[in-house]
């Protein structure tokens, strides 16, 4: 490297020469600083599998009795670096002086201990810092040599039991003593395992029998399979749980009523097994519970019910009131379960999760029990239900501050104000009101290499009713376990993003339905949204490449036109009317070379530009939203994900409004309610995705596919419903709006910059590799592009074509870094463009221009996808 390539970019190289000195002094801290002579510091297990590989060995690392210390910081041990910060001499002194109590710990205890170990000069400090570092840091676990053979013996059994009957481990140290350090290495043999040869069962009551037989296709054990306890344990509970599902009440409460049998007196290689249900005596058998009384009390303290509350019910489930705040009919939709019903543990579940969803009441108590007398006919079937209410506060006032993400706004802070009114009309009705504001960055219009101020204020209220807002009865049609819910929304927000502002009106009345924790319904009735654009006039001030390349075709087309450049300049005519002549004469395009054609294609652009980011829109539509998620389910370590949503607009106003305006440069006119156009438009939303469990290691594959198609009143899709590329959850090696698409076009890209379009297909595989607890890496690839779904002749070279597609996508990759700390998961992601289908062909393939220090840098909270 030249000293004058060195002296061109000082700035850089010293962030990066600062930052590898700064590495290096962490490196270069001392690990054994406390580890005592004769002893070893343990930095590392290792296991090697002598045979084989199982998809389960990843867990034996935690049957090891002695683990490393944590690695934090850069995948270094910070809190081993605290501990060794502090003061060796202080360390059996800190010791004792923790094991007082909190209200003894002050200076005059530390001071005794200071003359108790001879350490007179230390009398009348703190010792503050050393304090700081042994409670935020870990001693050195050191080798100990008993606990690696325990570890080995744990290992064993633990091969063992998941069918390795014949296992074996052991073990060796390797011991550094220079450098006091000490790994070990554990040798695992699998050997053959043990497999179930055949497989029986032995069920004593007929009817259990009956019910396990026709679910027996659902059992986790089948014969050839490896004689694994961990699947025993999962079948147990299956059974444990259908039959609860069918009514036995407590079934195997105490565990001893369901176990296998295996034989190995002939073979430990082949072992029949049978699966043993009953009980250990024949006069107590099995019986299906029914429900009996539903008690619901609404106290303000425990000891209210029952001596101070009154009594009323309905449709079979008992009230006990100390007030008559809230409508009987409020709680009794929040009951899944009633009277005389078959007993069915999910219900009842499911009854906790209504009355906590309903943010109106904390469970004091939630009990279900057979009745009293129950080991007695007919008590000992009969199981009494029982849920002691405390009401909320009326009011709840949150006030926070919020860090987040968006495509548009980067990172952004947002403080909020949110009221909660509860119980509004006694039906357990919730008025939630906000006031909020986002504070972030976006990229300069005026310059797009830049990030300017950006904000958007809102006040958002939404009533809430635990309920369908329908003027009839829908239990018979909707059953209460879907657990129903209704809201009215009404908001009204003004932002400032890109270039200009906008102020948005919305509302709307939301139908939630929920099928089971992983199916749900949505269905936004009267979404209204109106967007008016502020300062149209100061358009082409904030976009100035669109002015750019209105100021080239102006200049080109006043040589052709000079009385058109003196009206202008004189004022007689406006920009948008020279733009509306230039568009109008047949002859100047006409006379265009390849130059100027293309010159006239971006002016077009910049037009088509500007009628959409000027729109002033009314967007009233019907909604419906299908999720299915499997995601954080312990039963689907590969889980899938599906969210399909359509989007129905502007038929309603298209009935009963003719009134057109007279269109922009480049639209047609369009028909209005109050002056402004109203869209009309179907849309439709498809996100798929799908994990791989390897291990610890997660491969995610997901597909977004997005098609808006206007129609009947809309030449196009509205700005505020159409599609971009780019951002931390998208294609990351582009910023949002970020130049990619639409399609391979080679308009000039100060004009593609902020094009939308109508389709979008964007797939992502990112493979997710956990360094610990806190830090997580991952590889990702992101594919995608928008396009038109149909050619309108204007040159953009944006239509969507199946057999040019896949060369007209955009390919970005990188890696990336997950920081989890709490509930909180911050990203870090690092892409580069691979393939760029907007450079010219035969420039496309990016590989020869990388450059490793100069990513499109995403940094956002949670994960992408």
């Amino acid at each position: 490297m030249s000293c004058k390539h060195y002296k061109n970019s000082p700035q850089k190289y010293y962030k990066i020469i600062s930052f590898a000195t700064f590495v290096g002094f962490l490196y270069a801290c001392s690990t054994t600083k406390k580890v005592p002579d004769g002893e070893y510091l343990l930095v590392k297990n290792n296991f090697e599998f002598e045979d084989k590989k199982e998809p389960f060995d990843s867990e034996l690392k935690g049957y090891v009795q002695q683990k490393p210390n944590k690695r934090q910081f850069l995948f270094m041990p910070l809190s081993l670096w605290l501990y060794n910060a502090a003061n060796p001499k202080y360390d059996t002194l800190l010791n004792e002086y923790m094991t007082y109590p909190n209200e003894l710990r002050d200076q005059k205890l530390r001071d005794s201990l200071f003359i108790k170990y001879n350490m007179k000069s230390s009398v009348g400090k703190s010792l503050f810092f050393d304090r700081l570092y042994h409670s935020w840091g870990s001693a050195p676990v050191i080798l100990d040599q008993t606990k690696t053979e325990k570890g080995a013996e744990s290992i064993e059994k633990r091969l063992t039991y998941r069918g390795y009957w014949d296992a074996e481990v052991k073990f060796k140290h390797d011991l550094d003593s220079a450098a006091k350090k000490a790994a070990v290495t554990y040798f695992i043999t699998h050997k053959d395992p043990t497999y179930i040869k055949e497989y029986y069962y032995n069920i004593t009551d007929p009817k259990v029998k009956n019910i396990y037989q026709q679910k027996l296709h659902e059992s986790l054990v089948r014969q050839g399979q490896i004689l694994d306890q961990t699947v025993l344990e999962k079948e147990v509970t299956r059974i444990n749980d259908l039959m609860r599902d069918y009514g036995y009440y407590k079934f195997n409460s105490l565990g001893d009523e369901i176990y296998f049998v295996a034989d190995s007196l002939k073979s430990r290689k082949q072992v029949p097994l049978t699966l043993e249900i009953h009980k250990d005596s024949l006069d107590t058998p099995y019986k299906m519970a029914t429900i009996g009384n539903i008690d619901v009390a609404i106290v303000d303290e425990m000891n209210d019910y029952p001596k101070n509350t009154t009594k009323d019910s309905l449709r079979g489930i008992r009230f006990h009131k100390v007030n008559n705040q809230y409508k009987d009919r409020a709680i009794w939709r929040a009951i899944t379960v009633g009277p005389k019903q078959v007993y069915d543990q999910k219900k009842l579940d499911l009854t906790k999760r209504n009355i906590l969803s309903m943010n109106n009441f904390s469970i004091l108590k939630a009990r279900d029990s057979l009745r009293h007398g129950g080991g007695t006919i007919p008590n000992d079937s009969i199981v009494d239900v029982m849920y002691i209410l405390k009401p909320l506060p009326k009011y709840e006032l949150k006030v926070g501050t919020d860090i987040n993400y968006s495509q548009v706004l980067n990172l952004g802070i947002s403080p909020s104000v949110d009221l909660t009114t509860r119980n509004i009309f006694g039906g357990a009705e919730n008025l939630s009101t906000s006031l909020s504001g986002t504070f972030g960055s976006i990229r300069s219009t005026k310059d797009i290499s830049k990030r300017v101020l950006a904000y958007e204020l809102s006040a958002q209220a939404s009533l809430n009713f635990p309920r369908l807002l329908l003027p009839f009865d829908y239990y018979k049609l909707l059953p209460k376990r879907y657990s129903p819910t209704s809201s009215i929304v009404l908001g009204a927000s003004v932002q400032n993003n890109i270039g200009l502002g906008r102020v948005n009106f919305n509302t709307g009345l939301n139908y939630l339905a929920t099928v089971n924790d992983k199916v749900s319904h949505r269905l936004t009735i009267f979404n209204t949204q109106l967007s008016l654009t502020k300062n149209k006039d100061a358009y082409y001030d904030y976009f100035v490449n669109d002015n750019e390349i209105r100021q080239e075709i102006f200049d080109n087309y006043f040589l052709v036109r000079p009385n058109i450049a003196q009206q202008f300049s004189s004022g007689q005519l406006t920009i948008d009317q020279v733009s509306q002549r230039i568009t109008e004469d047949l002859d100047y395009q006409q006379g265009l070379d390849q130059a100027g054609i293309d010159r006239y294609t971006a002016f077009i652009g910049t037009l088509v530009n500007k009628d959409r980011q000027t729109q002033d829109v009314l967007i009233s539509s019907l909604i419906y939203n299908f999720v299915y998620n499997e995601i954080g389910k312990k039963d689907y370590p590969n889980a899938f994900y599906f969210n399909g949503k359509v989007e129905l607009a502007g038929n309603i106003f298209s009935i009963f409004n003719q009134k057109r305006n007279d269109g922009g440069i480049v639209t047609s006119p369009e028909r209005t309610i109050f002056g402004i156009p109203y869209a009309q438009f179907v849309k439709f939303d498809f996100d798929v995705r799908k994990y791989f469990k390897f291990s610890k290691n997660t491969l995610v594959l997901r597909q977004f596919v997005g098609v808006g198609i206007p129609y009947g009143n809309s030449s196009n899709m509205p700005v505020i419903r159409s599609y971009f590329n780019g951002g931390s959850n998208d294609i990351r090696a582009w910023v949002a709006f970020g130049g990619l698409g639409p399609a391979d076009s080679q308009v000039d890209e100060r004009v593609r910059t902020y094009m939308t379009d109508n389709l979008k297909l964007t797939t992502n595989i990112e493979f997710r590799v956990p360094f610990n607890d806190m830090y997580e890496g991952a590889l990702f690839t992101d594919i995608g592009n928008t396009w038109s779904l149909k050619n309108y002749n204007d040159g953009y070279g944006d239509e969507f074509k199946f057999n040019k597609f896949l060369s007209q996508v955009g390919v970005g990759s990188g890696f990336g870094l997950r920081v989890n700390v709490a509930y909180i998961t911050l990203r870090l992601d690092l892409a580069y463009k691979m393939y760029d289908p907007n450079k010219p062909e035969g420039d496309r393939w990016r590989l020869k221009y990388f450059q490793p220090f100069k990513p499109t840098l995403n940094i956002a909270f949670g994960y992408p996808f």
